[in-house]
């Protein structure tokens, strides 16, 4: 009995989520039903709408319900520094974590050609149609710093030299607060290769 019906299911959906399993899913479910269906409600009302309503950014491709996202409808942002990065959830990180002004480019991914992903897949036809427009003076490849990031940022480097573009590459190293015995030798030579003037 325990094993069928609308728990089962209910469980079965929210295992759907990164980082819930079986035991989340369940403490979450019983949570709804015994101490908050107000909430639950509300919930499964807003995601509903969202599933329906959030689509693509025409120019960017960040998530947004409308046709052009705010930060490229904002004509006080940098028309000339184009940001890249592998999620629109990036965007949102660096928006609130930074001062950049300039606009963005979202890959939905990475280049990984064991898992089938390649140019195509990541838009990188259209990336190279606002490349070649003119208007971008310098693009900030923003990706993650792990093998794939890494050929996904070498990548593009490598179409923005063909319009004189320049591509600068966020650091990585040490994190604010970080102590150097407690980083791992990988980073820690990324940093000391990266280092600049102080």
């Amino acid at each position: 009995m325990q094993n069928q019906g609308l728990l089962k299911d209910l469980i079965q959906s929210l295992c759907c989520l990164p980082g819930v399993g079986p035991k989340s899913a369940q403490r979450m479910a019983f949570h709804l039903l015994q101490r908050n269906r107000a909430g639950g409600r509300q919930l499964s009302d807003i995601l509903s709408q969202a599933m329906n309503n959030i689509g693509y950014c025409r120019d960017c491709r960040t998530l947004t319900e409308v046709e052009v996202c705010d930060v490229c409808a904002n004509q006080l942002r940098d028309n000339d520094v184009l940001c890249i990065v592998e999620s629109a959830a990036d965007v949102w990180v660096i928006d609130q974590a930074t001062s950049f002004k300039g606009k963005y480019f979202v890959l939905h991914g990475r280049l990984s050609p064991l898992d089938g992903i390649g140019p195509d897949q990541l838009g990188i036809d259209k990336l190279e149609q606002r490349l070649s427009a003119g208007a971008i003076k310098e693009i900030i490849l923003a990706t993650n710093s792990t093998i794939e990031g890494q050929a996904t940022a070498h990548f593009i480097g490598e179409i923005a030299a063909k319009f004189n573009i320049r591509a600068t590459r966020i650091a990585h190293g040490i994190p604010m607060g970080g102590e150097l015995e407690f980083i791992d030798s990988g980073t820690l030579s990324h940093a000391f290769n990266g280092r600049r003037e102080f």
